[in-house]
């Protein structure tokens, strides 16, 4: 695969927008842009470490399609872990509602 198919599929892994993708990186919108489409261009060393590091994945899967790192894995693990917790937190009534919502989307999004 290209950088710009690995540079999508990482934005779609990490769900992260791609104005706020480039905001974290310290590039523009219209850069980002550039190296998601079909001519696109490929970034500088230090702007692709800038992209990498915000998405949670290495260099190497964004120029080669190495594996995602670790990193994302675990921070996508956390940020269940926290949601678990703010569940466990609600009162029950709300827990279900709260563990319906989240069923669907997960369902909605795999369907996609």
């Amino acid at each position: 695969m290209s950088f710009r198919d690995n540079l999508r599929e990482a934005i779609g892994y990490s769900g992260i927008e791609q104005k706020e993708l480039a905001h974290k990186a310290g590039i523009s919108l219209q850069s980002l842009e550039s190296y998601l489409r079909v001519n696109s261009s490929i970034p500088s060393a230090d702007k692709a470490v800038k992209i990498a590091q915000v998405l949670g994945v290495t260099v190497e899967y964004l120029v080669n399609g190495d594996k995602p790192s670790k990193k994302l894995s675990s921070l996508i693990e956390t940020e269940i872990r926290h949601f678990i917790q703010i569940i466990k937190d609600m009162p029950i009534n709300k827990q279900r509602v709260a563990v319906k919502i989240a069923v669907n989307i997960a369902e909605i999004l795999t369907k996609g």
